[in-house]
């Protein structure tokens, strides 16, 4: 792919380090104070108006219409197809090039259409119509098991043949810089008779991703290892935030409820799935031998290194955890196979998260349930205050990137704060 090519640099300042080369060119949903929502591509600390960019004849050569850029979602883009994606992506890769003068050249569409980050507001970038949880990283399944299990044996007996997944609520997935009040709910202490209620006391975030379906499937349709790409627009960072205390009265029979709908958080930007292309690596080597329509082939994991960062309230950043999604031992497409191998239909926009991504060593764990060890080992923040788990008035910041042959491909911050309950 030609946006993908490493020596490519473009006319838009792009800082050491930034998040968001010409190679990258992820979508998003933006406004400012003169401009309704719309779509957008981020280059450097600039936002690219795929509006303004339509407007000014840009896509003329495309066979798209130029109304889908002026939505307050990418749900009508995205449902152009493939191929619309691609092309779209090669056009503001070729604009955006330091070769290229069609638009660095023409001083009032260059000024129309290149918005400083510093001046636009991030909105969700999809209406999502339904979601997914899984719960696919092994490091993660084999601690909780330990914790809350027999520790011989940490791993339910369906975790090896099977991407475990609920359907979550998606009317609570918010965009990143969301602030949220504690939830409340039920509480039972192993040690009480009856639960009480209130507020949570173990507040957890998860650190996760999420992909984005990009091709609908009529009920009763399924869709193939092979075929799972061609569903799959792009990744965000995801916290999927949790009530621990809440969720070990509520999940026997049927899982998360409470503890879990009260707030999801995603970056605002989505990086295509051809853009994280070169960053593919080998997965795990599953055993037992998984069943026919969960084998695929080729490098399905992806290389994308994941931080997490405690905000205290005093404004300091804390690193608390560093994860990589290719510690995931279930695949996107082995988890959209199974999760339609039923003839369950998927729509447009439709969010379909990770589950906490640990790594296998300390440092790597994906939870503060993990990482302080159900609150047996605190953390001690820069500000000398202590956390067992998250207090109001933090915030928990998400960052991710993936890096190779000198390209920085990343997300942006999925950055969420916690307020008190009401």
């Amino acid at each position: 792919m030609r946006a993908n090519d490493p020596a490519l640099r473009s006319w838009v300042p792009v800082p050491e380090g930034n998040d968001f080369p010409i190679q990258n060119l992820p979508f998003g949903i933006f406004r400012t104070k003169n401009r309704n929502p719309r779509v957008g591509v981020a280059i450097g600390d600039f936002v690219l108006d795929l509006a303004a960019v339509a407007e000014f004849g840009y896509f003329d050569s495309l066979t798209l219409d130029k109304k889908v850029f002026s939505q307050n979602t990418l749900n009508a883009f995205i449902a152009t197809g493939q191929q619309n994606w691609r092309k779209v992506r090669d056009r503001v890769s070729e604009l955006l090039d330091e070769k290229s003068q069609a638009l660095q050249g023409q001083k009032s569409a260059r000024q129309n259409c290149l918005i400083p980050m510093s001046d636009v507001e991030m909105l969700m970038p999809i209406h999502v119509p339904d979601y997914t949880d899984f719960y696919s990283s092994i490091d993660h399944a084999t601690n909780m098991g330990k914790m809350f299990r027999d520790p011989a044996n940490a791993l339910l007996p369906n975790w090896k043949h099977i991407p475990v997944g609920y359907h979550g609520r998606a009317s609570s997935i918010c965009v990143s810089g969301t602030s949220f009040h504690r939830p409340k709910g039920q509480l039972k202490p192993a040690d009480a008779e009856v639960p009480t209620f209130g507020p949570t006391k173990l507040l957890d975030f998860e650190l996760e991703t999420a992909f984005v379906i990009g091709k609908a499937t009529q009920l009763g349709d399924s869709v193939t290892t092979a075929e799972a790409q061609d569903h799959i627009f792009g990744m965000v960072l995801f916290n999927d935030w949790s009530a621990r205390d809440i969720q070990s009265w509520e999940y026997v029979p049927l899982g998360p409820f409470l503890s879990k709908n009260f707030c999801s958080v995603a970056s605002p930007w989505i990086v295509t799935m051809d853009a994280l292309e070169p960053f593919r690596v080998e997965g795990y080597k599953q055993e037992p031998k998984v069943l026919p329509y969960l084998e695929y082939s080729g490098n399905k994991n992806i290389d994308i290194n994941l931080e997490v960062l405690i905000r205290t309230p005093d404004g300091t950043e804390n690193s608390i955890c560093r994860s990589n999604y290719k510690y995931m031992y279930w695949t996107m497409e082995q988890q959209l196979a199974h999760h339609t191998v039923n003839g369950c239909n998927i729509n447009v926009g439709d969010m379909m998260a990770s589950g906490t991504i640990s790594g296998p060593e300390e440092g790597s764990f994906g939870s503060m349930m993990e990482i302080t060890w159900r609150g047996t080992k605190p953390l001690k923040m820069k500000d000398g205050s202590e956390r067992k788990f998250i207090n109001d008035g933090d915030a928990v910041i998400i960052r991710g990137y993936a890096e190779k042959n000198g390209v920085r491909i990343g997300f942006g911050d999925c950055d969420s704060t916690v307020l008190p309950a009401k």
